[in-house]
């Protein structure tokens, strides 16, 4: 193990399947005792952590400069080398803080939220069980290295590229590497021929891949990008695949820029050319409309919204690994969701075990209980309700084997020897048990299992699961003669001994949050693997619109046109598979949709994947909480609720900067045209252009710990780049009538000279502009129905005292402004008054036709 690496070629593949186990462990220096913590420190040194694509760690100054390759900040440091080529200093400056200032606090805002994420990963990584030093142990899977045992069982996602060495009935699914759904069955076995395509080989599993049912024991002999799994992530990685919200932004920023590209050439052209002006300071006006119509903010915003939102999540137990899922979490409009544990309580207790026609009886329990104690599966939460009921004494049974549990038999079997002979007993859904069943026991006797007396047994089951319970059967079979190895094939004719039933009552607070979450415009349905019976029952209690149960059973005859449709009205799933949950999902997106998952399990996995935002817990499954977006630390629905809300105000106080800004640019832009054409001079200089906006910008740093109203909160609200561009289109104009006004004002009634005019129109612009946040940041009467955070407050006020005092510094006279006669400011207050009444009057017009969002 010693040198070189080994090469990443598929070649090892065929290295190890045909050897036998005493070789490959000479081959990787290692046996079944496992590697010592020394050999493995030295290994981990020599291949690297076991990361399919190792994430090269970033120096701050190289993530520092690549905020810099955001569209908006080259559109302003293009303008800023203009700038300096055409020796305005000053212009340069002005434009180059407002990127640095954007680029600066947006960094140090992910900086510090990268850093929040990576601590609270600690907290959901994923491990696995290794054997070190003779001893199995939990470790981290990126810890693992070539040459460690590992021990699989149902539910764990293979760590690494592994040979099997030891295993019993492992089924496979390797839907991540060949997209075939369908488990396959590994061996141990050495196999000669090497023939076969690489998925194919039957005694090797695959990093990625997840175990469905069995145990075994693998060595591992590949890790990190060197997995079969690593280099098609290694592929995959240089894709980077877009949230809806990170298409959103984007859509935004570009519709911004086809904006600016044709002002800024209307502009220039009738300066440079209809009006024969110069063409520099055609060129550099040109260049400053252009940065007043840039929303160079907006990265800031964004990274301080969603760091803001995730870090008071994090407060709330709620982990989000993907900052972007934030807003899709606030726009899910439809919520699915696995009923045990999320409904109920998760704390499955026996309440009784009883014969064929419900009567209590001792030997079931015991008989569920030697099938509970003597499996080494995965042992859920019926096992150790079982286990926990009562402690019995089984030292009279031997253990000879056991059928592992797995998602197509819905049952496991163990085999015991008792008084010589080999018993097999067998506990699971009751629908499977009858299949195998040909007889029952009933008062110690045995009797023939007819069509007539089945429809009487299944009667009595349905009876306990229609009251509530979680019912599973009990079935056994003796076998006269040993066997080497049993299998399923030996799952058949066996004897029907009774029912053991168990209760997951609903959470004292499920209705009340459920209810809550409805009052939040999100539908709530359920999807299960359990059976209608029970769900129907859990689901009534919790007051759920059930408007009839759709079972996997039907689905599957469904085409999706007819799932589209029925999708629409149900709202319980009962006896789902993996693939017919996802199946639901994309029904749902094809609706249109906003889709919230809610699963821990291994069979939520692709529903997980497919939905929106896929939401896990800290205990569930590793394949769960890998597919997932968001963690949640506690299994609530109140936490649930707690974290749409936050992603809602997020993506709202993102909004409000958004609409105002696009708004109030594009109208400026509007008055800058017009005025073009109208006035023999600039209608500003390009150095108050870039300070005016500069000021603006500044005052908006506060949205982020704005107040959102509690009506915008109650309903979801996906992207709306329309939306936005109506909200643009019609608001953006009323600053220009205003500004038009102003213009009239100045020339006709003060007698305006340019710099008085300059001067004039750049304190309303700026008051305007800043003021009219507080109309655009609500729906509702600002001030009198909804008040904005005192932080926002100040920061108006600020800035625009600082634009009011300007002109009367030196600093003011130095970039073109003179002092306002004192009448000016009384006009000045009455326009500002008029104008933010006339945009709360348009405002209240616009949602009324195109509501808030």
């Amino acid at each position: 193990m010693r040198g070189k690496r080994r090469s990443s070629s598929q070649s090892w593949d065929f290295d190890y399947i045909g050897l036998p186990v005493e070789t490959i462990f000479e081959k990787l220096g290692t046996s079944f005792s496992g590697l010592s913590d020394e050999e493995a420190d030295n290994r981990l040194h020599q291949y690297g952590p076991n990361e399919p694509v190792r994430k090269r760690k970033r120096t701050i100054l190289f993530q520092f400069f690549s905020k810099f390759l955001n569209p908006l900040v080259v559109v302003l440091l293009i303008i800023a080398g203009f700038s300096i080529f055409l020796g305005e200093k000053i212009s340069a400056t002005i434009v180059s803080l407002m990127a640095i200032i954007s680029v600066g606090l947006s960094f140090y805002q992910e900086y510090k939220a990268s850093k929040e994420t990576e601590r609270l990963s600690e907290m959901v990584s994923v491990t696995a069980t290794v054997r070190r030093n003779g001893r199995f142990r939990e470790i981290k899977i990126s810890e693992i290295v070539p040459g460690d045992i590992i021990n699989l069982s149902a539910g764990d996602i293979v760590p690494a590229d592994l040979r099997i060495i030891s295993c019993k009935d492992l089924f496979i699914n390797q839907s991540t590497l060949t997209g075939e759904s369908v488990p396959v069955e590994k061996t141990s076995d050495p196999i000669l021929s090497k023939n076969n395509s690489v998925f194919e080989l039957a005694n090797i599993v695959f990093m990625g891949s997840t175990v469905v049912s069995g145990t075994a024991l693998g060595v591992v002999i590949n890790t990190g990008g060197s997995t079969q799994f690593g280099k098609v992530a290694y592929k995959l990685a240089t894709t980077a695949v877009e949230s809806g919200f990170e298409k959103g932004i984007k859509n935004f920023t570009w519709l911004m820029i086809r904006v600016m590209i044709v002002l800024v050439l209307i502009i220039f052209s009738i300066h440079a050319f209809f009006k024969k002006g110069d063409i520099i300071q055609a060129l550099l006006f040109s260049l400053s409309v252009a940065v007043g119509l840039t929303p160079e903010m907006l990265p800031l915003i964004v990274t301080i919204n969603l760091s803001k939102g995730a870090i008071a999540m994090s407060r709330k137990k709620v982990i989000v690994k993907r900052l972007s899922a934030i807003q899709n979490f606030g726009a899910m409009d439809v919520l699915c969701t696995d009923k045990t544990g999320t409904l109920t309580l998760d704390e499955i207790v026996l309440e009784k075990y009883c014969d064929v026609v419900r009567n209590e009886d001792e030997e079931v329990l015991e008989f569920a209980y030697i099938n509970s104690y003597y499996q080494t599966g995965l042992k859920n939460i019926l096992d150790r309700a079982v286990l926990e009921h009562k402690e019995l004494t089984i030292k009279q049974y031997r253990k000879v084997d056991e059928i592992p549990f797995d998602f197509t038999r819905k049952m496991m079997s163990v085999i015991v020897e008792i008084n010589g002979k080999n018993r097999l007993i067998a506990k699971g859904a009751p629908e499977e048990i009858f299949k195998r069943c040909t007889k029952y026991e009933l008062d110690g006797e045995i009797f023939e299992m007819e069509p007539l007396i089945l429809a009487d047994l299944e009667s009595e089951y349905h009876q306990l699961s229609s009251d509530g319970f979680r019912v599973l059967a009990v079935a056994y079979k003796d076998f006269e003669k040993e066997k080497e190895r049993y299998t399923v094939e030996d799952e058949k004719n066996l004897i029907l001994k009774g029912y053991i039933a168990f209760l997951d009552p609903p959470k004292p607070t499920a209705r009340k949050t459920i209810e809550s979450l409805k009052k939040l415009g999100i539908d709530f349905k359920v999807l299960t693997g359990d059976n209608e019976l029970v769900t129907g029952k859990i689901c009534s209690e919790l007051a759920l619109d059930v408007k009839g149960i759709l079972t996997g059973e039907v689905i599957e005859k469904m085409s999706d046109a007819q799932l589209k449709e029925l999708v629409k009205t149900m709202s319980v799933f009962a006896r789902l598979s993996p693939l017919q949950k996802e199946r639901i999902i994309h029904a749902l997106h094809e609706n249109g949709h906003i889709v919230g998952y809610l699963g821990d399990g291994i069979n939520d996995a692709l529903a997980l994947k497919a939905a929106d935002v896929g939401i896990s817990v800290n205990n569930a499954a590793d394949i769960a909480k890998e597919s997932a977006d968001i963690i949640l630390l506690k299994k609530s629905l109140l936490v649930l609720r707690d974290g749409v809300i936050e992603g809602r105000r997020t993506f709202g106080n993102i909004l409000k900067y958004i609409k105002m800004g696009s708004s109030s640019n594009f109208g400026n832009m509007l008055s800058m045209t017009g005025a073009s054409l109208i006035l023999p001079f600039l209608p500003m200089l390009p150095i108050q252009i870039l300070l005016n906006n500069f000021l603006y910008d500044l005052s908006q740093v506060a949205i982020p710990v704005d107040d959102v109203d509690s009506e915008y909160l109650m309903k979801a609200r996906p992207w709306n780049v329309d939306y936005i561009k109506k909200f643009m289109v019609i608001i953006g104009p009323v600053s220009s009538v205003f500004d038009f006004l102003t213009f009239g004002l100045l020339l006709f009634i003060f007698k305006a000279t340019e710099q008085l005019f300059h001067t004039g129109w750049f304190l309303v612009s700026l008051c305007t502009q800043t003021f009219v946040i507080h109309i655009i940041r609500t729906g509702k009467i600002p001030f009198i129905e909804s008040k904005p955070s005192p932080f926002l407050v100040f920061t108006s006020i600020y800035i625009v005292t600082i634009g009011l005092f300007i002109p009367f510094t030196p600093l003011g006279k130095h970039l073109g402004f003179v002092q306002p006669p004192f009448g000016y400011f009384v006009v000045l207050f009455l326009i500002v008054v008029v104008y933010l009444l006339t945009v709360q009057i348009v405002k209240q017009r616009f949602i009324k036709k195109f509501g808030y969002e």
